[in-house]
């Protein structure tokens, strides 16, 4: 069969290698356009557009695909499936009636136990909620956001300290074993509809969101640092500085009834303990401004912080 693949960031890349190395034929590959990266904000090509020109593999690069001329590089590619993973962009009726396998010609490889996060932000906020499992699912694509039938899904028991980095590499080599898995079993698989309980949505990760609420309870802001590692990270104010948290562990014992939320109640080279709304919270890795990821003894070498001072 010739299989078309769209995606954009790692998540897709490590798919599309798996594919590769399975042998399937690639006529083409749809990503998004190139973006700004880094200080010099130069145009960077996505992951998955590096590992198409690294096979000699065409690249379509739409902004959108709401315009019928956009849809004309996947035409003339003449694909049996469109197999898409975090791609970004909403694929319209039109571009999901390409392929010639009918039904279910478009196939998604996405990051959750489906019904349970649809939508763009599974692994981060599967981590937030304090999910004890997650994994992969493929499905059948559908006009719906993520409401196609499931063919294949295989979990993946979350670990304690797992962060959305560690968790997001795990899920990705996971992802690409099943879709090919998937296609050698295509004509056995039975398509089974998504059940109507348990629909959850994973919404989009907002920088907003990165603002550390000291007034929540110590497990949930815990639970939050690990999910926004790397993207977008915790952050929290001391006087005129902002600090990145990027790892934390419940404090031995809690924070005082009524004590101050934010406030640090022991700082040792061990860790920065503060009280939270519920429980205290012993930070153990910062990063001060135009600095690097520190544990806390090398943090406050050259941020000294008090006992008595406040978070905000």
């Amino acid at each position: 069969m010739k299989i078309a693949f769209a995606g954009t960031p790692e998540f897709a890349a490590v798919a599309l290698r798996a594919l590769l190395e399975a042998g399937c034929q690639v006529p083409l590959v749809l990503t998004q356009p190139d973006r700004p990266a880094g200080r010099g904000q130069k145009l960077v090509a996505s992951p998955v557009k590096q590992v198409a020109l690294e096979h000699g593999i065409p690249v379509h690069q739409p902004e959108r695909l709401k315009d019928p001329a956009t849809h004309q590089p996947l035409i003339d590619a003449a694909p049996d499936l469109l197999v898409v993973a975090a791609y970004g962009l909403i694929l319209p009726q039109a571009v999901l009636d390409i392929p010639k396998r009918k039904p279910g010609g478009c196939l998604n490889i996405h990051a959750s136990l489906l019904p349970r996060w649809r939508g763009a932000a599974p692994i981060q906020r599967a981590l937030e909620a304090g999910d004890a499992e997650t994994g992969v699912t493929i499905m059948q694509m559908e006009a719906g956001l993520d409401t196609g039938p499931m063919l294949l899904a295989y979990g993946l028991k979350v670990s304690p300290d797992e962060t959305a980095a560690s968790l997001h590499d795990k899920l990705a080599l996971l992802g690409g074993r099943l879709i090919v898995m998937a296609l050698q079993q295509l004509d056995a698989l039975k398509p089974v509809p998504q059940p109507a309980e348990g629909v959850t949505y994973a919404a989009k990760i907002d920088k907003a969101e990165a603002a550390i609420d000291w007034t929540q309870p110590a497990a949930v802001i815990e639970r939050r640092i690990r999910a926004f590692d790397p993207f977008p990270g915790c952050l929290t104010r001391l006087d005129d500085a902002v600090i990145k948290v990027w790892r934390a562990r419940p404090a031995e014992g809690s924070g005082q009834p009524g004590e101050t939320p934010g406030k640090i109640l022991a700082v040792t080279p061990a860790g920065i303990t503060v009280a939270c709304g519920e429980g205290a919270l012993t930070l153990v890795e910062l990063q001060k401004p135009g600095g690097s990821r520190l544990a806390s003894a090398d943090f406050l070498r050259g941020f000294p912080i008090s006992v008595g001072q406040r978070f905000s």
